[in-house]
């Protein structure tokens, strides 16, 4: 791995040896104004793209420009496609699949991924790299899913974060509050949000002279968050660990309350999702509101259309999102944090010039820089502020991004935020609780919608799907298949 290295600096630094007389301005051109010889080289694998690859990428250039170039450490930065395709890349190479890359010095992973890398011994603990003075200016939760094992140690190094906001298309909103006297702060609630979306479809139903053509209002990406949160909402952690060890907490009474406030609205069209993400269809009219990630805030549309000559402009307001009535202020923690990789032919002062860079990123002015131009949250607490931010930026209450940026940082601050520790099967378990019930709603709202077709009112059509005995079959289903998983 280090020749490999090696002969990739060699031949960046010929590069520039024979495009300096063009005027060639790169991260790697400010390398040969270093006094050293041999720069340390730093490869980071990342899953960002659009905006976010370019905010990352930004300020890898400034650090090369600047500090890495006084102490002779290089950063290079590649973008491996996905989430998906940086965590296969990743398991290639440490499983020495044939064709696989080299491994990178840094790779942004979240904590299955680790998890799985860790038990390798592949992954480095950078808590012998940190003063307790550095450690201490993260939020205290982000440095905690860094430990794994619970022992102290830094396997995750936060650089930035996201959690869950509530999405609302305030145009149209404010056309059926008008008509209905509808009111926002129903909202706050998960029961108040699932009357509101069937207010909503038998108001737009009742638009038109054809029945059961109500629109949906709401939609969701992440179901796994769903579950989880809404569990520990409501006073349950569905899959509590301890030394790496799961114990699944299926509670019937509880998982039921989370399926009538999903699976039900959505058979009965009042719930949606049509397109990849409900940002999607936002876009597309097909709902009015939806909970997604904070860091998907730059993908946000600015106009619904239509169809190919009709679309109309709207604003969209952020909002913390709605929780179960009576229950515990939880909130999920997300983004993947970067992992510092370690193997038998690693220099120490690899790693180092690693931590040197991770460092850098986080310092409060620059980690709110990339958290703003990429939809993040800033890790440190400091930077989790919206004084801060309005101080060291710009940013004001006009702009959309405020909206997003604020909404985040109350919904940190107002909750305990929550994040499934690794365990074995963790991955697959948590794709259960994505898939088993909104793949069922899917298919089973097609049937209803044929049912309508056949002449049925809506609670005909439905009828099937919603009784006690059709989520006893769906529960004892999902609960074994989770079992199996976590013996």
């Amino acid at each position: 791995m280090k020749n490999y290295r090696k002969k990739l600096l060699c031949a960046g630094l010929s590069a520039v040896l024979l495009l300096s007389g063009c005027g060639m301005s790169s991260e790697l051109a400010s390398v040969s104004d270093s006094s050293h010889d041999e720069p340390t080289l730093v490869t980071v694998w990342n899953y960002y793209n659009g905006q976010q690859l370019k905010a990352f990428d930004k300020l890898v250039s400034e650090f090369n420009d600047t500090v890495g170039n006084e102490k002779g450490i290089l950063v290079e930065s590649h973008s491996l496609g996905t989430v998906y395709d940086l965590e296969q890349s990743v398991l290639d190479t440490v499983n020495h699949k044939v064709g696989a890359n080299e491994f990178p010095n840094i790779f942004a992973a979240y904590v299955d991924t680790v998890y799985a890398v860790d038990k390798l011994g592949y992954v480095a603990d950078l808590k012998p790299y940190l003063s307790q003075e550095e450690i201490d200016k993260f939020v205290n939760s982000y440095i905690e899913e860094g430990e794994l094992s619970g022992d102290g140690s830094i396997k995750i190094f936060p650089v930035a974060k996201s959690t869950e906001i509530f999405m609302l298309n305030k145009t149209d909103w404010d056309k059926f509050a008008e008509a209905t006297g509808a009111d926002i702060n129903d909202l706050k609630t998960i029961e108040g949000l699932t009357k509101t979306a069937q207010d909503y479809y038998e108001w737009t139903d009742s638009q038109t002279p054809e029945a059961n053509d109500g629109k949906a209002f709401f939609g969701r990406d992440a179901m796994a968050n769903y579950f989880l949160i809404g569990a520990r909402q409501l006073g349950t952690e569905i899959f509590s660990v301890e030394d790496g060890k799961a114990k699944l907490n299926f509670d019937k009474d509880v998982i039921r309350k989370i399926w009538d406030n999903y699976y039900v609205p959505f058979v009965k069209g009042y719930f949606a999702a049509s397109g990849k993400f409900r940002s999607d269809d936002i876009k597309t009219g097909n709902i009015i509101a939806f909970t997604g990630a904070s860091s998907g805030a730059t993908f946000l549309p600015d106009q619904v259309t239509v169809d190919d000559t009709e679309r109309y402009p709207i604003e969209m307001e952020a909002m913390e999102c709605p929780e179960f009535e009576g229950g515990e202020h939880y909130a999920v923690q997300q983004g993947a944090g970067m992992v510092v990789t370690k193997t038998e032919d690693e220099p120490e002062e690899q790693i180092e010039a690693s931590v040197e860079f991770l460092k850098w990123f986080t310092q409060d002015e620059r980690n709110i820089q990339f958290s703003l131009d990429s939809g993040y949250m800033p890790v440190t607490k400091e930077a989790n502020n919206l004084e801060t931010i309005e101080k060291d930026t710009s940013l004001n209450e006009t702009d959309r991004t405020f909206s997003i940026v604020k909404a985040a940082i109350d919904t940190v601050n107002h909750n305990t935020l929550y994040t499934t520790k690794a365990f074995e099967n963790g991955k697959n378990a948590r794709s259960i609780l994505e898939y088993s019930m909104s793949d069922k709603a899917a298919e089973d709202r097609k049937t209803v919608v044929e049912n309508l077709q056949k002449g049925q009112t809506l609670e005909q059509a439905s009828a099937e799907f919603t009784g006690d005995e059709y989520f006893e079959k769906w529960y004892q289903e999902t609960k074994e298949a989770l079992e199996k998983l976590i013996k």
